[in-house]
């Protein structure tokens, strides 16, 4: 059982590691392999996962630290993806070009998240033909690169016959702050949720068979904010992005989860995805960014340097700080995914995945984000009701939006990306949209194909 993690460098690479090696019976996992193709971060990268499995875990796990694709794939069970082609000097540009012209800065939604999708389609459409080409062909790549809305929709257009679970973590880390919140164990909350990626609503979350929606609906307005009390007591440390805990509750997050407040408000029948901040708060969420220092800048300050300082202290001194590495989560959820697969376990999962009727009046190729059971033939989807008129109107925008958005990267054509950008609801108008789009194409060199 050989699993391959692509994006080794990840600063998250350590975490998921941890996560597999802990599931090592359950997986029958014999080699992880490391592949990246910037060797330097992932040399470093390598000597902490080393440390991790024979040191911290007494683990005979081999370990493979690659940079050749040959090497990576050839007859790989799993593959995790987590690219971030650009890296963060790309992901910071992504952010402040949208704020120069009054946008919502972002890393996977709005204008950002369209120039971080343009840069990652391609990429990702090598993976799946080097993996097809060199892995088992019961291959199962975990995609879990961002932005995972237009990757999936680029992925199910060219190449539809691949292997490939697209998902994401957020509303795992929304459930971890409601079961905190609620102070519940979460492996015993069960919910239902749609949407398309970074965009979706909880229309119900149970606690051991209780409906505890009106629980937590009293819980957020009586906190105005949705995380919990524990966290709410020292704001300056809440707000301060200085710290390796809960990456998804500190610095600029903080607005976001008081958002879903703010939304609620107004519309309390469901709970949220918190990335519908950005599309249903722009004018808000723009106020109260930092065009200058944005969270491209938080992470660049805290995590990574945290990371690769505490590497090199590793290696200069023998001394290992494990508070410098996150785990948690992130990385549990893609094992357990795993696990899910080959032991054909039938466990329930959020994916995004190609509608085929799951929410019924949505676009029969819509890809969208919905509970699925998971065994080893792929995720079995959980159909759902049609969902209300409002929801539907904002989904259809987006996801228009994004399929124009992948039509003109794949056809490089200019027009298309424009009407991409222009139909996007966090920009304000067709001449916004296309002053941030010849910003975007500059930035974006070598990158992007050719827009004509």
């Amino acid at each position: 059982m050989i699993i391959t993690i692509v994006g080794g460098g990840s600063t998250f690479t350590p975490g998921i590691v941890k996560s597999i090696a802990l599931r090592k019976e359950e997986l029958e996992v014999d080699e992880i392999r490391l592949f990246d193709i910037d060797k330097e971060r992932q040399d470093k990268l390598g000597v902490l996962v080393k440390w991790i499995l024979e040191e911290d875990l007494k683990s005979d796990i081999k370990l493979t630290v690659t940079y050749d694709e040959k090497e990576a794939y050839t007859d790989a069970d799993f593959i995790f993806a987590q690219m971030r082609v650009g890296k963060y000097a790309m992901r910071e540009l992504d952010e402040k070009i949208p704020l120069k012209h009054g946008c919502v800065g972002q890393e996977t939604c709005g204008c950002g998240g369209m120039a971080y999708g343009m840069r990652t389609i391609f990429p990702m459409i090598k993976v799946i033909d080097d993996v097809e080409k060199y892995a088992k062909p019961t291959y199962w790549i975990l995609n879990y690169s961002n932005p995972a809305s237009i990757v999936s929709e680029a992925c199910r257009k060219l190449r539809p016959d691949a292997r490939i679970i697209n998902i994401c973590d957020m509303p795992i880390a929304i459930i971890d702050v409601v079961a905190a919140a609620l102070e519940v164990d979460k492996k015993d909350l069960v919910y239902d949720y749609y949407g398309l990626n970074h965009f979706g609503w909880f229309t119900s979350i149970e606690y051991k068979g209780e409906d505890v929606m009106p629980k937590l609906r009293d819980y957020i307005m009586d906190q105005k904010i949705l995380l919990p009390a524990a966290y709410l007591k020292d704001k300056k440390a809440l707000t301060s992005s200085n710290t390796n805990s809960n990456r998804h509750t500190k610095g600029s997050w903080y607005y976001v989860w008081k958002g879903v407040y703010e939304i609620m408000q107004n519309f309390p029948e469901t709970l949220p995805n918190t990335y519908l901040n950005y599309y249903l708060q722009q004018k808000e969420f723009v106020e109260h960014s930092d065009p200058e220092h944005t969270r491209a800048n938080e992470v660049m300050e805290t995590r990574e340097k945290n990371l690769f300082d505490g590497i090199d202290r590793y290696l200069a001194t023998g001394e290992i700080d494990e508070s410098v590495f996150y785990a948690g989560s992130h990385g549990d959820w893609i094992a357990d995914l795993a696990i899910a697969l080959k032991n054909d376990t039938k466990a329930r999962f959020l994916v995004i995945t190609e509608n085929r009727g799951a929410i019924p009046n949505m676009p029969y190729d819509a890809m969208v984000e919905v509970p699925a059971y998971i065994g080893k033939k792929g995720p079995e989807v959980i159909a759902q009701d049609e969902i209300p008129l409002f929801q539907q109107g904002l989904m259809m925008q987006q996801l228009n939006s994004e399929k124009l958005l992948v039509e003109g990267c794949i056809e490089g054509s200019y027009e298309k990306v424009l009407k991409a950008f222009t139909l996007n609801k966090t920009v304000p108008s067709m001449k916004v949209a296309k002053e941030v789009l010849d910003d975007m194409i500059e930035a974006n060199k070598g990158y992007w194909p050719e827009l004509k």
